[in-house]
């Protein structure tokens, strides 16, 4: 039997509230974007025809295919699960603040994925709790 921990929580969690500090930085890996993958997610979830049509996505802004945000947004959730929050005695997310698709992504790009924390600061009314902006 492992050791007790804090919160209840598996013997897989790392990291809790105290063990965080804004400035904070965390690289959590990279992503090939394939065409394959793209095309899926599209059909799926965001069918613009700049993500699934080829023909259509060359006669826009674009001159061809790019994915979806939202599917870089999830690859960057994937990351952030993989390399960080699934290690955290995380008990959810408020939200998110801002979030912005800067430049277009295409087939066979690789996304690099961080994050950094911002603030800590702990609950009021629970304060065995804690809330990080990441």
């Amino acid at each position: 039997m492992g050791v007790p921990n804090r919160g209840g929580f598996g013997p897989e969690v790392e990291f809790f509230f105290e063990d965080f500090h804004p400035g904070q930085h965390f690289e959590l890996g990279e992503h090939l974007i394939t065409e394959t993958e793209m095309l899926a997610f599209a059909r799926e979830f965001d069918p613009q025809p700049f993500h699934v049509d080829p023909e259509r996505a060359s006669a826009t802004i674009y001159q061809g295919l790019i994915a979806s945000g939202w599917h870089t947004a999830a690859v960057w959730m994937r990351l952030y699960c993989d390399h960080l929050l699934l290690r955290t005695a995380s008990l959810g997310s408020p939200g998110l603040e801002e979030l912005r698709w800067l430049a277009p992504v295409r087939p066979g790009d690789v996304l690099r994925a961080s994050a950094q924390v911002v603030s800590a600061r702990l609950s009021s009314r629970h304060p065995e709790r804690g809330t990080l902006v990441v």
